[in-house]
């Protein structure tokens, strides 16, 4: 049980690769960012919340989700999941229930 609700094992559906960033000198004193395959996981992903914020004219969209995994000890700052060709940018992990079962990832979709 999580959060007061029980979480079906059949409800990790979603198969994702968690990416690890990875830099790499750029020659001019910088870093240039890149991400590397980590590991190969089952998900639970569920849709929080849709916003719209007007700037510069444009009206670009958030969309944020809840990330469902099975305990693990690698996600960490920077690490994001993919689905395909979306993106989800881990913005705060942690254990829902402290039980040591799950990873809970609050993760904001970024559109290539």
């Amino acid at each position: 049980m999580v959060g007061g609700r029980v979480l079906d094992p059949g409800a990790f559906s979603a198969r994702l690769t968690l990416e690890e960033p990875v830099e790499t000198p750029d020659g001019q004193g910088g870093v240039e960012r890149t991400f590397s395959p980590l590991a190969s996981v089952w998900a639970h992903i569920e849709p929080v919340v849709a916003r719209a914020d007007e700037a510069a004219g444009a009206l670009p969209v958030t969309v944020t989700h809840r990330i469902w995994l099975r305990r693990r000890d690698d996600v960490s700052g920077g690490t994001r999941l993919r689905k395909g060709a979306r993106i989800f940018a881990v913005r705060a992990f942690r254990d829902p229930d402290e039980t040591g079962r799950y990873t809970l990832c609050d993760c904001e979709e970024i559109k290539p």
